[in-house]
């Protein structure tokens, strides 16, 4: 009983950071039907954001604490969200209205433009880098039982971002807006919406998502690196097929759910060397028995 719950706090927090990375890959798809695969390496940005911005603010906030973690997570997340715009304003909006297949090539490509540069020396260089402590790091033991503070943070960020998330969507003129472009950009069009405006606040919200999950992915890591964010991002995207891409609960739902399955199969004798072909063999068979997802709607598209 120990081992099972412990496996399951650890999947918890793993799955935690799969569910934070895979609420940017489903709001762009959501809203404009691709998926963006530069948005595993905005984690990496992210998390050498924090790298950066951590001991410039010491000498004013003393770190590890709660205040100085929060500035830096901040200020990571507003960089992130600049370059995600950036991104979108410079490789996706001129292919618009091109066939899916050219955005979803580019989106390979600025991906790996993005890894490539940043493992040059003039730029952030190959090798690994230790990150810096943000928090407080403590052992909570309980019953036989090991929590990381670290995992009560990443579980605890998840959930209150994900409620975020539903408020702005569902509760915001915002959200309201990228609802109507995500169902019909024309008609979202001609009712006044700015699609340009809306399309660039989703990929700032979903890069300002992927710099927080960076950062709380590279405190439970030995180190940050220019590939850093090509497994998670991975997983996350398997993640928000498995719950419904285009589905924030989903997008959740399948990130804590993919978490907990590594994790419990990396704790089996015999099955731990095949933990990472299951998250391939979960998206092989989500594809061919529930190709929308497990909270996902089946839909019909005329052609």
């Amino acid at each position: 009983m120990e081992w099972f719950s412990q496996q399951l706090i650890n999947g918890l927090a793993l799955g935690s950071i799969y569910a934070l990375i895979a609420l940017g890959y489903t709001m762009v798809y959501g809203v404009l039907r691709f998926i963006n695969f530069a948005h595993s390496d905005v984690l990496m940005l992210g998390a050498y954001a924090a790298f950066f911005i951590a001991p410039a603010i010491e000498p004013i906030i003393p770190l590890p604490s709660l205040t100085g973690a929060l500035l830096v997570t901040l200020l990571s997340a507003l960089i992130c969200a600049g370059i995600g715009m950036l991104i979108e304003f410079l490789a996706y909006r001129p292919l618009r209205s091109r066939p899916k297949l050219t955005v979803l090539i580019t989106a390979i490509g600025v991906s790996l433009f993005i890894e490539f540069t940043c493992q040059h020396k003039a730029v952030f260089g190959a090798d690994t880098k230790p990150f810096p402590a943000l928090l407080p790091a403590t052992d909570f033991h309980l019953a036989g039982l090991v929590v990381s503070s670290n995992d009560l943070v990443v579980v605890l960020v998840t959930a209150l971002l994900l409620a975020g998330m539903w408020f702005i969507v569902h509760k915001t003129k915002s959200g309201m807006a990228m609802r109507a472009v995500s169902f019909n950009q024309q008609a979202a069009a001609l009712m006044g919406v700015n699609i340009n405006r809306i399309i660039a606040f989703t990929f700032g919200l979903g890069s300002a998502l992927a710099a927080v999950a960076g950062i709380l992915y590279a405190l439970k890591a030995p180190g940050i690196e220019p590939l850093m964010g090509v497994q998670p991002g991975i997983r996350a995207f398997i993640a928000a097929v498995l719950g419904g891409i285009g589905n924030l609960p989903g997008a959740a739902l399948g990130g804590l759910l993919l978490g907990l399955l590594e994790t419990f199969a990396g704790g089996i004798s015999g099955l731990s060397s095949y933990r990472d072909g299951i998250a391939f063999a979960i998206l092989i068979l989500i594809l061919l028995f529930k190709p929308a997802g497990l909270l996902g709607k089946a839909s019909v598209e005329k052609v």
